[in-house]
């Protein structure tokens, strides 16, 4: 997957997928790039955004943009950037998804996650009550 990707590109990803919660800007999407310990894998279909601290990485977001979903992108992302988070030092990788999103929680049970715990009515939704993040962590080790 290549990763010449702009914040504006991802901006518009991520607005295409994130439809219940408010997708991130391209300005949110350059601030986080602007550090170094944040990196985003993939390309305008499908990117994951990462932050690697000292051994811990943290999937920040991923979104496929729904025209190329069901066609393995968000898995080879999965992939590539376990990979570059491997590279920078990372012994453990954590996420957080939205109870009501199975699909995603498959996704990261099939990329070896397991959940390890629960923030009650974390993600805001439109028009509906909020929904928990189930937090997924998977070792490196």
């Amino acid at each position: 997957m290549s990763d010449l990707l702009t914040a504006a590109q991802m901006a518009a990803t991520h607005a295409a997928a994130f439809t219940q919660s408010r997708p991130w800007s391209a300005l949110e999407f350059a601030a986080l790039l602007d550090s170094p310990l944040v990196f985003a894998a993939g390309n305008a279909r499908c990117f994951a955004l990462v932050r690697v601290i000292a051994d811990e990485a943290e999937l920040l977001t991923i979104a496929t943009d729904p025209a190329h979903q069901r066609q393995g992108l968000a898995r080879a992302c999965m992939a590539a950037w376990e990979s570059r988070a491997r590279v920078r030092g990372a012994e453990e990788m954590f996420l957080e998804v939205a109870e009501d999103n199975a699909p995603a929680q498959a996704l990261y049970r099939a990329c070896g996650f397991a959940v390890c715990g629960r923030r009650a009515g974390y993600y805001r939704r439109q028009d509906a009550d909020p929904a928990d993040a189930i937090l997924m962590r998977k070792s490196l080790r």
